[in-house]
């Protein structure tokens, strides 16, 4: 893949999830099941990194050092956007870093501050993205959805674009 196209995919991603507050984080635990919970993502770096916030007492954490594959899940349900991230995590414990990230929202979340030990960074290197975009608004989509299970016909909702790349 070229720089530009790299580049351009980067764009792309940060572009639909910017919006979107928390995404649901997933990883394997320690039975092999999967594992989600809701995250925060702080920035997406120039490389199409997503950038956490995390404790060393959590079992994300742990999970991540016994296997570092992970997905990301964004959804923005009043929009019909929805975008799935599959990718390598890496755990980071980089001070200066977390002091470069750090903002209010994420204090209510360590009340030791930015200085806590326990308080660490999670980066996923995205490597696998798909999404889903519909053109229509949700009252729309209802609308048709409610309108084929009166008729018993199937949704006129266009499907919206559908794409996928790679990081």
């Amino acid at each position: 893949m070229s720089t530009l196209d790299h580049s351009s995919h980067v764009a792309e991603l940060a572009e639909k999830i910017k919006p979107v507050r928390f995404g649901m984080f997933t990883t394997v635990d320690q039975h092999g099941h999967l594992t989600s919970q809701p995250m925060t993502n702080q920035e997406i770096d120039s490389e199409g990194g997503l950038w956490f916030y995390t404790s060393t007492l959590t079992e994300l954490w742990e999970n991540i050092a016994a296997n570092p594959k992970v997905n990301v899940s964004f959804a923005e349900p009043e929009d019909m956007l929805f975008v799935s991230i599959s990718g390598t995590a890496e755990r980071v414990v980089d001070r200066a870093r977390i002091k470069e990230l750090w903002n209010p929202m994420v204090a209510v979340w360590f009340p030791n501050g930015v200085d806590d030990p326990h308080v660490v960074l999670v980066r996923v290197a995205a490597r696998s993205v798909h999404y889903w975009d519909s053109n229509d608004n949700k009252m729309t989509s209802m609308f048709d959805m409610a309108k084929a299970a009166i008729t018993g016909t199937r949704p006129e909702v266009e499907p919206g674009e559908h794409g996928k790349f790679q990081l």
